[in-house]
């Protein structure tokens, strides 16, 4: 207990005087202090995590380019070895081999090299030296033995394989191979922003997709060894076109381009990246923490880097050759601008709006503030005029309707009382004797409508004991239920606007205390039936189902459901209108719940003779839903037992009930416990013939489609 006090004087004191001492104050405080804090907070916690959000797309997008381009170029890669394969493997080889036909071998080494795309096939012996190759006419002045170095020796005894490395040379090996390419070979290095220092002026290293691939005599020996390979140095159709599968025209938005790069160490061999206009960046570098992230450390790199000139949202990997070795890189990227205009117009939309709603809020804060402390502060003036005596001090009227606007008219209403209160003494002891006497008689006149109810009760307890049970539950739910519909209420009437941040849990209270009730009432009609059973007559069931669509109309609104009719029935069934539709309000309702996302609803009457010999007529209701499982089969009637989150488990249970009160019955199956394929559950429901019945039903059928309602 003496903590309280304790808070209230710390509070006291931590509260300013300017604060404490006036209302005024005190709700320009509340009313401004989240407008001034909480949505500032809320506006940088939402930038920072926007901007984050946003920085993460773009990286998974350039993560799955690059993913597409390392595909294309490890495709590339088979391929040179594959192809390479394919020609050692080849008849006419062997055959020219055989003969020693020079000639025939140099010329299929040229066909083969303009069909598959290579820069050079070259054939060796065993031993690794010459024999031919593709660059050199059979006719020409000099031999391509001449020019050509023999195979290294671990190139002649490594383990090959259809798939082709990829292989760092110098210019002397590359030239040994293919003089042809020596002007590929040759790239001066550009100066470049942000790039490792370097002495070097000029590449003049090689890097190749290179495949060396033995051919086999007849017993499996080594007769020679073929080698096939690209050049990637100044390869634009190759770059190009895995700019062009990485990114297709019109896949980038917004004025955004993507480029793609080979790297021979850190040097651009092949680009699309420009320096300007048709001028390609090869020979330019790449950035120093690039390099240290992707060839020092060999990391792949997804973030934004400065490509050239501008800045772009990349992806780098390493390439490694045939012993793991990090020799170059792979680049993809997008220009990161187009990108970066739109975040940043995104983040200042979403500033501009914050602003706007705490301006907003904040003058409707002070308008409000202002119709709360603009009464108080009447009515604390009329109290002191009062207290100096005068008779005549009021409020007087208020544009405000709330309990502040109530409290300043009662307060004015008491005044007045006190001035009145001296001649209405008299007059109200007058009132009081005769209203006492007026109230003796009414207790009297309850007591005995009180003892009659309570013979009536003793009598009820006699003729049913389960309504005994089931009165006395409802009376023992009730009065609680009472009591919380009433505190309920009065805390809506206390608390006014304060309980708005509670709106939803009150109105979930509401809900609950009704579907108390209902639950109580449903209990009280089956445990009662005489006391809730209804006058018989002759019920059209086909007139039936159209009045109980028309209720279940809204349900049918909020998804596609197609209503199939076969409305045959002729015979008038014998029951109370209202408890039929309400059966069938039951059984509608099932039906369509089970099918939120649309489906048929089949409604079905026909005319029907039971085991027994007696007439009648069975009105089937039918969905295309999920169906019923096992546990539903077994206690589908059962009380309380339901499927439904918000169900009480009583529709079913009252409606056998009602139906069986009238000689009927209710069995409920899946269609294809009937031998059909159609999915869903069907209810049907059999009711005896009207023995007083004439004259036939409007019977029919029609099928209609209700989608917005029915």
């Amino acid at each position: 207990m003496t903590q309280k006090p304790a808070r209230r004087a710390l509070l006291a004191r931590l509260t300013p005087d300017w604060i404490s001492r006036s209302i005024r104050n005190k709700l320009l405080a509340m009313a401004l202090l989240p407008l001034l804090v909480v949505l500032p907070l809320l506006l940088a916690a939402l930038l920072a995590w926007g901007s984050a959000a946003y920085d993460r797309l773009l990286v998974t997008k350039v993560q799955s380019d690059l993913a597409v381009a390392r595909g294309y170029f490890g495709q590339v890669q088979s391929e040179v070895g594959s192809g390479t394969d394919a020609i050692a493997a080849s008849h006419e080889l062997h055959v020219a081999l055989a003969r020693q036909d020079i000639a025939a071998l140099q010329a299929q080494l040229t066909r083969e090299r303009a069909r598959m795309g290579f820069d050079f096939i070259n054939l060796y012996d065993p031993q690794g030296n010459l024999i031919t190759a593709n660059w050199e006419s059979p006719t020409g002045g000099t031999s391509p033995r001449r020019h050509a170095a023999a195979l290294r020796a671990d190139d002649v005894n490594a383990n090959t394989t259809t798939h082709a490395s990829v292989t760092l040379l110098d210019a002397a090996e590359l030239l040994a191979m293919a003089p042809d390419l020596a002007a590929r070979i040759h790239i001066p290095l550009l100066p470049t922003r942000g790039a490792t220092p370097t002495t070097r002026s000029v590449e003049d290293r090689a890097m190749v997709l290179l495949s060396t691939i033995p051919v086999r005599g007849a017993q499996g020996e080594t007769i020679a060894l073929l080698r096939g390979g690209v050049l990637l140095n100044q390869n634009l159709p190759l770059i190009d076109h895995i700019n062009r599968i990485v990114y297709p025209t019109g896949s980038l938005p917004l004025g955004s381009h993507g480029t793609a790069t080979l790297f021979m160490d850190d040097v651009r061999i092949t680009t699309n990246v420009r320096l300007f206009q048709d001028q390609r960046a090869i020979g330019t570098r790449v950035s120093q923490a690039v390099r240290d992230a992707v060839l020092g450390r060999g990391d792949t790199w997804l973030d934004r880097a400065f490509v050239v000139n501008d800045w772009y949202v990349s992806g780098y990997e390493p390439l490694r050759d045939a012993n793991g070795e990090r020799i170059g890189m792979l680049y993809v990227g997008y220009l990161e601008q187009p990108f970066r205009l739109v975040k940043y117009t995104m983040l200042a939309m979403i500033v501009g709006i914050f602003l706007l709603v705490m301006v907003l809020a904040a003058l409707f804060s002070l308008r409000w503030a202002r119709s709360i402390f603009k009464p108080l502060e009447l009515m604390n003036r009329t109290m002191a005029r009062a207290e100096d005596g005068d008779t005549g001090a009021r409020v007087g009227p208020l544009e405000a309707r709330d309990e502040i606007g109530t409290l300043a008219n009662h307060l004015d209403e008491l005044l007045d009382v006190i001035d009145d209160k001296t001649r209405a003494l008299q007059r109200w002891a007058g009132e009081l004797d005769t209203k006492v006497v007026e109230r003796t008689r009414d207790l009297a006149a309850s007591n005995a409508a009180l003892q009659q109810v309570q013979r009536q009760l003793v009598k009820s307890e006699k003729l049913a004991a389960i309504g005994q049970i089931a009165a006395s539950v409802a009376h023992e739910i009730n009065n609680p239920i009472a009591v919380i519909q009433g505190n309920l209420d009065l805390m809506r009437e206390s608390l006014g606007d304060h309980a708005r941040p509670v709106q939803a849990e009150l109105r979930l209270l509401d809900q609950q205390v009704d579907r108390m009730r209902l639950i109580v009432t449903q209990l009280l009609q089956y445990a009662r039936p005489t006391e809730y059973a209804g006058y018989v007559d002759a019920v059209d069931v086909n007139r039936a189902i159209d009045g109980a669509l028309l209720l279940v109309g809204h349900l049918l609104a909020r998804a596609t459901i197609r209503v199939a009719r076969d409305t045959a029935a002729q015979t008038r069934a014998g029951i109370n209108p209202q408890e039929l539709q309400q059966v069938l309000i039951n059984l509608l309702t099932n039906a369509l719940q089970a099918m939120p996302q649309g489906g048929c609803l089949w409604l079905t009457t026909a005319d029907q003779v039971d085991d027994q010999g007696r007439s009648g007529v069975r009105l089937e209701v039918g969905d295309s839903g999920e169906g019923l499982d096992a546990q539903a089969h077994t206690q589908l009637f059962r009380p309380f037992f339901t499927t439904k989150a918000d169900g009480n488990g009583l529709g079913l249970w009252i409606s056998i009930g009602l139906v069986e009160r009238y000689g009927g019955s209710i069995r409920g199956e899946n269609w294809r416990a009937r031998g059909t394929d159609r999915p869903g559950a069907v209810f049907s429901v059999w009711l005896l013939r009207d023995p007083v019945a004439s004259g036939p039903a409007d019977g029919g059928a029609a099928e209609s489609t209700a989608g917005d309602g029915a």
